[in-house]
């Protein structure tokens, strides 16, 4: 299908996308493109104008900031999976990411473009509600700084407003952590069924910490608060770790659709959070 008619622009820094994005009605961001043009194509999406970011070489990149690494919302899928500081500092970021999608999308998609994107189904998104990812936004206000706690609002749905910008985004670095995502898809390209990124912090062979977040079990990620406070200070072993994940699906709202339906997918979280914990603790 051809998409309706739209103007394009390409600014030359974000203070000139912010400015365009403003002073527009019903404007679209494109980053990698990977989600909006199939969104265009099928008229899914009526921009008056579609505000390309590919020129703004300074939201690529990862940076050390001392105890945060600050990603550029424009660094690709495959520039992450491959950055040594993500894969020191950030382990299970790089696993997530490693099953976005293929390789041809993962070299065009950014990791600010998904996040922005926020379908419940996308693979990132749960990976930075673990994490406690900080989203950096610049606007018509000036510069501000959202935690991943409320930057994802509804299906499709963030903070981020008409004139807002995502510039970057900083994750901790999780020293002393491992980290897991388990994804069940119908295919390896798909989207996740469901998905469950785990981090955890052993003292001896206890949990000391757990963090779980879900996939696709709401309109947003979800938080797996009652499965990180079972999981303290119980052994690190398989079974003491499927017992805590038996919670996984409480609090949450999955969908009912053609892939699988609501029941099926708490069983789902059930298990996957189990198998998430189990790999991301050795056990």
């Amino acid at each position: 299908m051809i998409p309706a008619q739209f103007d394009y622009v390409r600014p030359g820094d974000v203070a000139e996308a912010v400015r365009v994005l403003s002073e527009c009605e019903e404007p679209k961001v494109m980053a990698g493109g990977q989600s909006l043009t199939p969104l265009l194509r099928f008229r899914l999406a009526y921009p008056d104008v579609v505000v390309d970011l590919g020129g703004l070489t300074e939201l690529r990149g990862v940076t050390d900031e001392g105890d945060r690494l600050r990603i550029g919302a424009m660094t690709t899928h495959d520039e992450v999976m491959h950055d040594p500081l993500v894969a020191e500092h950030c382990p299970l970021l790089t696993r997530a990411t490693r099953t976005v999608a293929d390789p041809a999308v993962r070299h065009r998609g950014t990791l600010g473009g998904s996040l922005a994107h926020a379908d419940p189904a996308g693979d990132l998104p749960a990976v930075a509600l673990a994490l406690d990812a900080e989203f950096l936004i610049s606007g018509e206000d000036g510069d501000r700084a959202v935690p991943a706690s409320e930057f994802f609002q509804d299906y499709l749905t963030t903070v981020l407003d008409i004139g807002d910008v995502l510039t970057a985004v900083r994750f901790p670095k999780m020293s002393g952590w491992s980290g897991h995502y388990e994804k069940f898809s119908q295919t390896a390209q798909a989207w996740a069924i469901v998905g469950v990124a785990a981090a955890v912090r052993l003292d001896g062979g206890d949990v000391a910490e757990a963090r779980v977040a879900l996939t696709n079990m709401g309109s947003t990620p979800i938080r797996a608060r009652g499965v990180e406070e079972a999981c303290r200070g119980v052994p690190a072993r398989t079974d003491t770790l499927r017992e805590a994940a038996q919670s996984a699906a409480a609090d949450t709202d999955p969908p009912n659709d053609l892939s699988a339906q609501a029941d099926y997918r708490r069983h789902l979280a059930r298990v996957l959070t189990g198998r998430a914990l189990a790999a991301a603790a050795g056990a």
